[in-house]
């Protein structure tokens, strides 16, 4: 059953994240959804709506806490995506600006998806007896930063859906059924959206990576007390505070098997 319940889930999110895409990129025309890629080809932002829409449909068939993660993560990456200016950049370009008493919309979101991220924590862990309130902060600030790492790999057509896809696998084939419920749904929408995001048509953006990010997140506090969360919290830690140094994409270039993944389905240029 509980492996039913998982497929279910993922093709509900597949189907519906690819329906939504097909309806959104049908009707809405506003430039303020379109971005020039880094090949300097132009895309549409419409993916990630999309992305949430299925992720949060998909997820909603395990509880609130998936659904709300995809869905509060979702909507303050669309804040960022439709008002931000880039005048400010990653984590330290934001911290700077509010030090400056300048508040971008990239601190908004920063702060509402660790806020959504603490509510989605507080979902996941009601259900289980006995979980430390100091474990379900961490669980929080867990989400968050999934969350912001999925929106730093999307740089490159398919990356960052690739990415969830491959960290939501080993939670899927859990057994674990809430859990392997979110993450069916996180990867099933990522699928569901991957052929326009590989042509280069399309991208998650800030709305669907954080969104893609917070549902994996939520998943892995399933499988996860003090000491997994505590492991986890780190290394996206120090993933984040790495980016602000370190190129990913140039890393990735560099590092075989890594190049070939990345570049797996993209067409030849």
């Amino acid at each position: 059953m509980s492996r039913t319940g998982t497929l279910a889930a993922g093709l509900l999110a597949a189907g519906g994240s690819h329906v939504a895409y097909r309806v959104l990129t049908s009707r809405v025309g506003s430039a303020r959804w379109q971005r020039t890629n880094h090949a300097g080809d132009p895309v549409t932002l419409l993916e990630g709506p999309a992305y949430v829409a299925g992720a949060a449909l998909g997820a909603a068939t395990c509880g609130p806490a998936g659904a709300v993660a995809a869905l509060g993560a979702g909507a303050f990456g669309a804040l960022d995506d439709l008002a931000g200016d880039g005048a400010s950049k990653g984590l330290r370009g934001h911290l700077g600006a509010a030090a400056q008493g300048r508040v971008t919309t990239g601190l908004v979101k920063i702060v509402g998806i660790g806020a959504t991220g603490l509510v989605a924590a507080v979902l996941a862990d009601r259900g289980r007896a006995g979980v430390p309130s100091f474990d379900t902060v961490v669980g929080g600030a867990v989400v968050a930063g999934a969350a912001n790492l999925a929106n730093l790999l999307d740089l490159r057509p398919g990356r960052a859906v690739k990415a969830t896809v491959l960290a939501a696998s080993p939670l899927v084939l859990s057994g674990h059924a809430g859990a392997s419920r979110g993450a069916a749904a996180a990867a099933g929408a990522g699928l569901g959206v991957l052929a326009p995001d590989l042509a280069g048509r399309a991208m998650l953006g800030d709305t669907g990576a954080n969104a893609a990010g917070a549902l994996v997140g939520v998943a892995l506090l399933g499988h996860t007390g003090r000491v997994g969360r505590l492991v986890a919290l780190a290394v996206l830690t120090a993933l984040t505070l790495a980016s602000e140094r370190v190129s990913f994409t140039r890393v990735i270039e560099s590092t075989p098997g890594l190049r070939e993944l990345d570049a797996w389905g993209r067409p030849a240029r």
